[in-house]
């Protein structure tokens, strides 16, 4: 008889036994579970043509053809899991918990494996997050401010005193402008931003707050949740405010290293709020290798749009902390002391 595990069951293991997901690697890269192993039974073109069999000839003739595909695997997809998992305890999964997932486990199990089933599968777990992302909110207070102000560093001087954290722009591997791609990995799927979200929130202590740095509803090429966007629209809001040619320098150190080209094509991206005119005179700085003008240019733009979203922003809670420096560890000590003095009595009510 098969053991079958609930995705909160899975999920509240930790990561104590590999998690082997059979599914084949595009359904992988779509999106899967942190954490676990792509350990596919089909490459995407067997699994493409197992289906179109099954439509076309029904069932048996879908199964004999996944036999004959997997049959010649058989001794090394042993051969990998032992590699994966020497102590021998794993769990499967696949789409629906079905021919796959199951396959595999009774391969597994008759090489001697302590094999669990994650009852549902990948669609079971999904459903799962996406019921239980926004069941318990945490107590999210916002770091906004406009571009250059070094959010993300501040972020992680809180990490340093103690302070729990969610890095939107670290899951989406992008920085949320039309220069945040510079210098990333290639951004995950929606799919995939949501699961690795929900990975990062289930890690957080409930009871205590947790800093989250103000983006808008898309980052890049992925979207957050409509639960998530709903806290943090609900949560109070640090504005903080620097000297402008402390925000150029930011800019400088962040992107000034990067090739004019790719400078350029990140310019262009904004080509249309931006307007001809300042387009022609960054696009000239840059190939001038007057960086700081362009960053200018830059600043000033984003400073425009930024005030609109001030002055629309729903939050509850809208502080300004206005610093003559920029001394990121000084701004999260202050950040620190106005949430403990302010902020948590309105997370009471």
């Amino acid at each position: 008889m098969e053991k079958l595990l609930t995705p909160a069951e899975l999920l509240a293991e930790n990561g104590s036994r590999p998690l082997l997901d059979v599914r084949s690697p595009g359904e992988f890269r779509r999106g899967h579970i942190p954490g676990a192993v792509s350990f596919p039974l089909f490459t995407d073109g067997e699994r493409a043509q197992v289906g179109t069999i099954y439509k076309q000839q029904g069932k048996e003739a879908a199964l004999a053809l996944g036999l004959e595909f997997v049959g010649p695997k058989m001794a090394g997809l042993v051969r990998e899991a032992q590699r994966i998992a020497p102590g021998k305890r794993l769990a499967v999964h696949c789409w629906r918990g079905g021919q796959r997932s199951r396959s595999v486990a009774w391969l597994l199990g008759m090489a001697g494996f302590e094999v669990q089933l994650l009852a549902g599968g990948y669609k079971n777990y999904r459903r799962h997050i996406l019921e239980n992302t926004g069941k318990t909110p945490p107590m999210l207070i916002v770091i906004g401010g406009r571009t250059g102000t070094g959010k993300t560093k501040i972020l992680h001087e809180l990490t340093r005193l103690g302070e729990q954290i969610i890095d939107l722009e670290a899951i989406a591997h992008h920085k949320g402008s039309a220069f945040g791609w510079l210098g990333e990995q290639p951004q995950p799927t929606v799919e995939q931003f949501e699961n690795d979200l929900f990975e990062a929130m289930r890690g957080l202590d409930p009871a205590r707050r947790v800093w989250v740095e103000n983006e808008s509803r898309s980052i890049g090429q992925v979207f957050l949740p409509d639960s998530f966007w709903a806290q943090m629209k609900a949560a109070p809001l640090l504005n903080i405010a620097i000297p402008f040619e402390a925000r150029v320098q930011n800019l400088l150190d962040d992107y000034a290293h990067f090739s004019a080209a790719d400078l350029e094509l990140s310019f262009q991206k904004i080509d249309r709020k931006l307007g001809g005119l300042q387009l022609k005179n960054a696009l000239e700085a840059l190939r001038g290798g007057d960086f700081r003008a362009a960053a200018e240019i830059a600043l000033h733009y984003y400073d425009k749009t930024y005030q609109h979203g001030l002055e629309n922003n729903p939050s509850p809670a809208i502080r300004l902390l206005d610093f003559a420096h920029a001394d990121c560890a000084q701004i999260a000590q202050n950040c620190i002391q106005l949430a403990e003095n302010e902020f948590f009595t309105l997370h009471e009510k």
